[in-house]
């Protein structure tokens, strides 16, 4: 196990996972405060001080120890701009993450997701050793969805009902994937 792990940035071929800065918070805002991009999220469109309150908290979280622990690092283009942001907790010490994703709309459908969520998994199952990652999402979101099995990730459940949220009873849709399937994917997950 790689517990505690401090926060460095990853680089993929055409993204890089890195802290977020202050410097984020317009762009950070456009994407939270779009109510298009939060309809599935678990909370509604932000007001600007509500993603600066976030801004604060998120890039302050650098290091995993512990469950609960996570990190939401922007999602950046090699020239360092803004794309997006990815999320990682530890769910168990022992074995255990959960990942998530938020993107600008005018970056979706460009493989900027997938990418950062394959580095996200290959740090989860390498410097991290853990066994599992799974994605908990409104089935509804269909373009997660995609990007959970484009993944490889497996649909292990559907919860009908699951939650009360936003004025209606919304389902989860849950998929994951363990370490060996991710390495047994090899060249082809990345």
């Amino acid at each position: 196990m790689g517990l505690p792990w401090d926060f460095h940035p990853v680089q993929g071929e055409r993204v890089t996972l890195d802290l977020l800065r202050d410097a984020d918070l317009e762009a950070l805002h456009e994407m939270q405060s779009d109510p298009a991009v939060c309809r599935y999220l678990l909370y509604e469109p932000r007001s600007l001080e509500q993603v600066r309150e976030a801004l604060r908290r998120d890039a302050a979280a650098t290091r995993l120890a512990s469950a609960g622990d996570f990190i939401q690092p922007a999602i950046r283009e090699r020239d360092g701009t803004f794309l997006g942001t990815m999320y990682f907790t530890i769910a168990s010490v022992e074995d255990t993450g959960e990942i998530g994703w938020i993107m600008l709309p005018r970056h979706h459908r460009k493989g900027y997701a997938r990418e950062a969520a394959a580095l996200v998994l290959d740090l989860a199952f390498g410097e991290l050793g853990l066994h599992r990652v799974f994605a908990e999402l409104d089935p509804r979101n269909a373009a997660s969805v995609a990007l959970c099995r484009s993944l490889g990730m497996r649909h292990e459940g559907h919860f009908v009902e699951h939650m009360w949220l936003k004025d209606e009873w919304t389902d989860t849709g849950h998929f994951a994937i363990l370490e060996r399937e991710w390495r047994a994917r090899g060249s082809e997950s990345r």
